[in-house]
């Protein structure tokens, strides 16, 4: 499965929300936002934004009516990439073949950036002018009932080994929160069909529990070249993974079985290239590593 054709244009979109959004690397307080920049454009695959631009295709909406959402969910993203490499939570070194931020400058720094780039998207948002209800959809995701939560229960589970429900209710709020809000907060900018927009809230609740899956599975049969962050370290740190609970070949097996509940509710949306975007981006994810 290759990318969508649009693929390339809609990371040089988002990235030029983005560079607009943040402050220069020179702007004072000159180390922070050289450190916002740096965790920003390190090399991410935008799948999020990606998203999101095939949502809002698929709805009739243009890049640049969602440009501002793609930007902000990508923020949201990278700060939580920043805290989640810090020593009181992964301890990680590298982050896409590169120092994490509290390698390249320190741990309170580190803290401030991803503080700062959280805050931006939601600046970013306001500004652009879009309907409170993207905000608190955005807000929904990232936080104590999604994303943050997620993370959460991620800790818990170092100590506290759960079941495969358990195990698939962090992988909602941890990862796929914001996935889901990726596909789903388009759909706020307008008047859209109750079951369109119901279809794309389930594509996104599929497609990111899935994205954890292999996310395990790439833990374990990944390289350190290959993922561009340590491999087995989720195994190291004890943490629980689907592969961990129920074995490899099941974890594919789940994986695939989400790719399909995926496509189904794809069945729902007018049938199309745009659709077809989007169903292609979320077999990328799901076939990444096998």
């Amino acid at each position: 499965m290759t990318p969508p054709d649009r693929s390339t244009a809609w990371i040089d979109r988002v990235n030029r929300e983005l560079d607009a959004w943040l402050p220069t690397a020179d702007a004072r307080p000159a180390p922070l936002h050289a450190a916002m920049r740096y965790a920003v454009f390190n090399g991410g695959k935008r799948i999020r934004p990606q998203l999101c631009f095939a949502a809002g295709r698929v709805l009739g909406l243009d890049d640049d009516e969602v440009a501002p959402i793609a930007a902000a969910i990508e923020l949201v993203h990278c700060y939580s990439l920043v805290h989640d490499d810090l020593p009181a939570m992964d301890d990680d070194d590298l982050r896409r073949g590169q120092p994490t931020v509290h390698k390249a400058w320190d741990e309170a720094t580190a803290i401030l950036a991803g503080d700062a780039l959280l805050t931006l998207a939601f600046g970013g948002l306001a500004h652009a002018g879009l309907p409170p209800t993207v905000m608190a959809g955005l807000a929904d995701a990232a936080g104590s009932a999604g994303m943050v939560g997620g993370q959460s229960l991620d800790l818990a589970f170092e100590h506290q080994a759960p079941d495969t429900e358990l195990l698939e209710a962090m992988f909602r709020g941890k990862t796929g929160a914001l996935i889901r809000a990726a596909v789903e907060l388009p759909a706020r900018l307008g008047p859209a069909d109750p079951a369109h927009h119901e279809a794309l809230a389930a594509f996104g609740d599929a497609i990111g529990v899935a994205f954890q899956v292999v996310d395990d599975l790439l833990d374990v049969e990944g390289t350190t070249e290959t993922l561009g962050k340590p491999a087995g370290s989720d195994i190291e740190q004890g943490k629980a993974t689907w592969p961990g609970l129920n074995g490899v070949e099941a974890a594919r097996a789940r994986a695939d079985a989400l790719l399909q509940q995926a496509r189904e509710a794809l069945d729902a949306l007018p049938p199309g290239p745009s659709r077809d975007d989007l169903a292609a981006l979320g077999a990328l994810i799901v076939r990444r590593s096998f």
